[in-house]
């Protein structure tokens, strides 16, 4: 077995042991009285650039189109998905048979994280790897999910424990990867989109978030981190450009209120309509 084996035969040339026996499936089967329609990841090369704002604008955008939605904050040791919805970590609950009942927004969002299993929102999870890997099996399998149509599974940055648990156990029907206009883009969608392809996971698209700050008084728009380089890598790598997100006071604030259900959002109208068409 190669030392840099996914465990993944269908993107490996070699001949090893493994192969001599029959392939058996990683996916995790959900529990019998859960049911979730689509699967999308969310996520990026490196930590900063806005998957959980994406991953929250998303499941927004789904659900206002009438789609039951849901979100799995796989982001265990940062987990920012409750603060954004105003959800405290008082608001899991407890069906038969052992399963954990998510959240609920305001408007009907399905949302499981970490930070409502803590105490007090500030307390760490200081757990490693296999660990945290072991809690998202635990979000997707020993929670009842019911009648999602559409869930977004919020991902740490990076290629390690938690997007290899969530690629090879989940359903992934594609991702988005999140970014933002600076010089190392290149280098961090590279990484996203190779991992996801030596997995076989589709790529929905890119968002570029961040991307231009609009003068309220001229509506000029001001590269705030220079300028984008987006197009230019989504050519490269072959995957489109579904978003590019301003910087806007009334994003962060929204987030900060617990009130981004109620944030107006037109730039992720055509990522939502792609996202629909899966």
């Amino acid at each position: 077995m190669s030392e840099n084996c996914t465990h993944n035969c269908s993107t490996c040339g070699e001949s090893c042991s493994s192969r001599t026996q029959e392939q058996t499936s990683f996916l995790e089967p959900l529990n019998p009285a859960s049911s979730v329609k689509k699967v999308i990841g969310v996520v990026s090369g490196k930590g900063g650039v806005g998957k959980s704002l994406v991953t929250a604008m998303m499941a927004v955008k789904m659900n206002a189109k009438g789609h039951k939605t849901a979100i799995l904050d796989a982001d265990i040791t940062g987990p920012s998905i409750p603060k954004a919805f105003g959800i405290t970590s008082d608001s899991v609950g407890m069906a038969g048979d052992n399963l954990m009942v998510p959240a609920t927004s305001s408007t009907g969002i399905e949302i499981m994280s970490a930070n409502l299993l803590l105490d007090h929102d500030t307390d760490p999870v200081i757990w490693r790897g296999p660990v945290i890997a072991g809690a998202v099996k635990q979000f997707w399998q020993e929670t009842l999910w019911e009648n999602v149509d559409y869930m977004f599974v919020d991902m740490p940055p990076g290629t390690g424990d938690v997007p290899l648990t969530v690629f090879q156990s989940l359903p992934v029907a594609g991702i988005i990867i999140v970014t933002s206009p600076q010089e190392l883009v290149s280098m961090i969608v590279g990484k996203a989109v190779n991992m996801a392809k030596k997995m076989n996971i589709p790529i929905i698209g890119l968002v570029e978030n961040m991307s231009y700050l609009e003068c309220p008084d001229c509506g000029k728009k001001i590269s705030v981190f220079g300028d984008s380089h987006i197009d230019e890598v989504a050519k490269e790598y072959g995957v489109p450009v579904i978003a590019k997100i301003p910087i806007r006071p009334e994003t962060a604030q929204a987030v900060d209120a617990g009130t981004i259900e109620y944030l107006d959002a037109p730039w992720l109208d055509e990522a939502a309509g792609i996202v629909e068409k899966i």
